[in-house]
Parts: structure tokens; C-alpha cells; sequence
């Protein structure tokens, strides 16, 4: 499609800490035993959006993710993986490369996003509507099982500081209107003049913003050079293109209306999620309207540039594997309602055991589970809703629950597992009992010990 993909694969995330480290950074944490950015590669190379720059975040992670791509996608993808310096942002990730976008279409997809969403849909509204920017937004999943405990809880009051407030036009094709982050949780404020100019507005609170764009390049390199302070792709650059397609250059009787056309008020708090708010003026056609009129005239709207929006169905999976929560989540999903996703084949009892595992007497695998390559489980082992990766060693009446075990993990007899993340080469000494923790790789937890919502990880050096 003559697009330049560049997939922005992070480093090691402050948020996923214990999880991940210098050896295992955001983009290569298993999801179903596979890494997370595999998912968004597979997602290009079906829509034949094969020429990608992988950006990584810190100089280690890089060579760790560019050793992966080497093994795993050789001969299928075109892939250059640069390494920008750590906590630059998004927007400073593109800035950091922009000599190496030359294209004139440019599609944006963080690394870390598990979507069913065809990226070449996204691509074509760009195209299709000569839009500057077009950002797919998603309806968020139902996060956090109910055995999950508290620390689901936690996460789920959080969820709100990833809502945006935006404003569509009638055909929800044109994005015109949106405020992002801490402005959420202030009321929103949309010029009169904007109003008059759209016509209608729909205002919605129940949508996520996927971190998928699509930018003309020119366009986009104009931001990045203009506002060198601007960090955030969703915060700042995004924001910045919406708001300056409808500068008050709505012309009336041949004199540009003045801004200070006062402000039409929306409280945040009152637009809860799943709802929306139209604001309309009646008299006026829609902005699309007056858009496809192209005129520069008397009574029209100054031609300037499209921001456009892709909401996905409804139906579709799209999260983002950006907490801790969203791992466990994730890894649920991919092997239960989402496992169209996995690209692994389920047997009969609705699950995944490697023909190399090994099961003991009386040991179950319940339905969405899955078991790795060369794992073994001792006699009188019960495993429910979790993902186990290759070569563990797993004693004898252990129990496992809404829990990811990664690889060469020790699990010793009597263990109790619930809710909870456990890295690799960790070893879980006898009668160990987890609920809703995270233990970091390497890390030995003695024998007996009993732990709730605590994150275990060996002191950096």
C-alpha cells in the first residue's frame, strides 16, 4: 500500500516491573508463550504492510528485539530496528527517526497492542479521506477476573485516565474534537465557533485510543520540527492537528467570525462511559459538508486539512499490554474468548498441551489453559484459566489459577498459585503460597512462604 509502518516497541516499562528487565523488555513479554510484538507483526505482514522500522526504546532492548525479529521473521518482513534513548516518547521515538521516514504515508501502531483490527482498514480511511491523520479508536474490553482479587480492583479505578472525550462529526468519519489525559478530568470546553462551523457534534466518552495512526508524513514532520517540546503522540501531537483544522475560519457574509464566541460547556463527570452527547446547530450543514463543498468563498469553511477516525466494531479485540493487569488479562483472552488470536489449535477439552508436556496421575488442564514445550506437573496437579511456559518443573499437588507461569520455572510440591505472574528461571521452593503477585526472574521464594500482593524481584546490582 506504499505505506511506511513504524512500530513503536518501547523498552522496559516502569509500569510492568517486575516483568520486565534489560533481558526481556516491553515488546518480547510472552503473551501465550509468544512475544507481544509478534501479534502486531502478524497483524502487518496479512495486510501486506511489510517495510516496518521497530523502535526501541534504551540500546539493550534493542539488540534483544532485533536478535528476535532476525530468528522469527527473517525472510517475511523488511525490518529495521532502531534504538532511540529511553523515555523520549512517543513523539520524541518519531522525532529520533524522521531522516529514516521517507514515504508519504506514514502508519504509527504501538508494539504492544493485541488487536483483531486489520491495520490496512486504517490505512485505506487514510487514504480514502486525504486525511492528515486518522487514529483508530477501540470500545475497551471488560478488564480484571473475578478470582483476580483485589489488585483488579486497583487497576480498574485507574482505567478512567485512559479515556478520551472526543468529538465526531455525524458520519464519524472527521475527528473534531478531543482531549486527552489530564483534561479528562476536567470539564471540556468546545468554541461555539467550532460548534457552528460542524454543525453537529457527537460527543463520546466510551472510546480508546488504539495508538494506531496513520499520518501524512510531510505533515506529521512539520509537528515534530515546529513543537520540538511535544513528547506524546496522544497528548500533544494528536490534539494539536485536531485543533488546528477548525482555526474560526468560518467565513460569514465575507468577514471571519471572531474567536471569542464564547464556549459551549460539557462536565466531564456527566458523560459516563458508553454514553454520548450530540451538540448540534441545525442551521448549519455538517462540517463533511461544507468539507466536500471545497469551496474558499463567501458563507463556507476555509479549506485546510482532515483529521479523520477509524472506530473499530465493536465486536473486535483490542488491548494494550501496557500494565500489569492488562499481561494478565491479555494472556486470559488470547487463550479463551480471543484465541482466534493465538494462531495455536485447541483440543477437544478446549485447551493447549504441548505433545512434548508431561502430565502426572490425577493432574487437570481445564479449558483455556495452556501448557508449554518439555513442561512437566507431578501427580494431583490442578491447573485453571492460566498459560505455563516451556520446561517447567512441577512438583506434585500444586494448584495454578488466573496465573501466567513464563519459562523454566521450579515449582516445588504443595504450592498454591492464584492470580499471579511468575517470571522465568524463578523457583518456588515446597508449599509456597501466591495470590495476586508478581515474582521477578531468577528469584527463589524459600520454602513455606506465603505472600498477597506483593511484587518479589532480585535487587538490581
Amino acid at each position: 500500500m506504499d505505506f511506511q509502518v513504524v512500530v513503536l516497541a518501547g523498552g522496559a516499562s516502569k509500569n510492568l516491573v517486575p516483568l520486565v528487565s534489560k533481558e526481556v523488555p516491553t515488546a518480547l513479554l510472552p503473551v501465550a508463550n509468544r512475544p507481544v510484538l509478534s501479534y502486531v507483526l502478524e497483524q502487518l505482514e496479512l495486510n501486506n504492510l511489510t517495510d516496518l522500522i521497530v523502535v526501541v526504546e534504551g540500546e539493550d532492548a534493542a539488540l534483544c528485539v532485533g536478535a528476535w525479529i532476525s530468528s522469527a521473521y527473517a525472510d517475511r518482513l523488511h525490518v529495521e530496528v532502531a534504538a532511540v534513548p529511553e523515555d523520549v516518547g512517543t513523539a520524541g521515538a518519531l522525532r529520533a527517526i524522521t531522516h529514516h521516514l521517507t514515504a508519504n504515508d506514514i502508519l504509527v501502531v504501538s508494539g504492544d497492542l493485541v488487536s483483531d483490527v486489520p491495520p490496512g482498514a486504517i490505512a485505506a480511511t487514510h487514504r480514502r479521506n486525504d486525511a492528515v491523520v486518522t487514529a483508530m479508536f477501540c470500545t475497551p474490553p471488560v478488564t480484571g477476573h473475578s478470582e483476580t482479587g483485589s489488585s483488579a480492583g486497583k487497576e480498574k479505578s485507574k482505567k478512567s485516565l485512559h479515556y478520551n472525550i472526543i468529538g465526531l462529526d455525524p458520519t464519524k468519519q472527521f475527528l473534531l474534537h478531543i482531549a486527552a489525559g489530564a483534561e479528562v478530568e476536567k470539564d471540556t470546553r468546545i468554541q461555539k465557533s467550532i460548534l457552528r462551523a460542524v454543525g453537529q457534534m457527537e460527543i463520546r466518552a466510551d472510546l480508546m485510543d488504539a495508538h494506531m495512526y496513520a499520518f501524512k508524513r510531510s505533515a506529521l514532520q512539520d509537528v515534530l520540527d515546529l513543537k520540538n517540546k511535544f513528547v506524546s503522540l496522544r497528548q500533544d501531537v494528536l490534539p494539536y492537528l485536531v485543533r488546528s483544522q477548525l482555526k474560526s475560519e468560518i467565513l460569514s457574509n465575507g468577514a471571519t467570525q471572531p474567536e471569542e464566541n464564547g464556549n459551549e460547556n460539557v462536565n466531564s463527570q456527566k458523560i459516563q462511559p458508553f454514553l454520548s452527547r450530540v451538540l448540534a446547530n441545525a442551521s448549519k450543514p455538517t462540517f463533511h459538508e461544507l468539507y466536500n463543498s471545497g469551496a474558499n468563498g463567501s458563507g463556507s469553511i476555509k479549506k485546510t486539512h482532515k483529521c479523520c477516525v477509524y472506530v473499530a466494531h465493536g465486536s473486535k479485540y483490542c488491548v494494550r499490554l501496557n500494565s500489569i493487569q492488562a499481561f494478565m488479562d491479555i494472556n486470559r483472552d488470547v487463550i479463551g474468548d480471543a484465541n482466534h488470536l493465538s494462531g495455536y489449535s485447541f483440543s477437544a477439552h478446549n485447551n493447549i498441551i504441548d505433545a512434548t508436556a508431561e502430565l502426572g496421575s490425577k493432574t487437570t488442564v481445564g479449558p483455556h489453559c495452556m501448557l508449554g514445550e518439555g513442561s512437566q506437573m507431578g501427580d494431583k496437579c490442578s491447573v485453571k484459566r492460566s498459560v505455563i511456559g516451556r520446561h517447567c518443573r512441577i512438583g506434585s499437588n500444586v494448584k495454578i489459577v488466573n496465573s501466567v507461569v513464563m519459562n523454566h520455572v521450579t515449582i516445588g510440591d504443595g504450592c498454591s498459585i492464584q492470580g499471579s505472574v511468575i517470571c522465568s528461571n524463578v523457583q518456588l521452593q515446597e508449599r509456597v503460597v501466591l495470590k495476586d503477585c508478581q515474582v521477578g526472574a531468577g528469584f527463589v521464594v524459600t520454602a513455606g512462604s506465603e505472600y498477597k500482593g506483593e511484587s518479589l524481584a532480585r535487587k538490581e546490582k
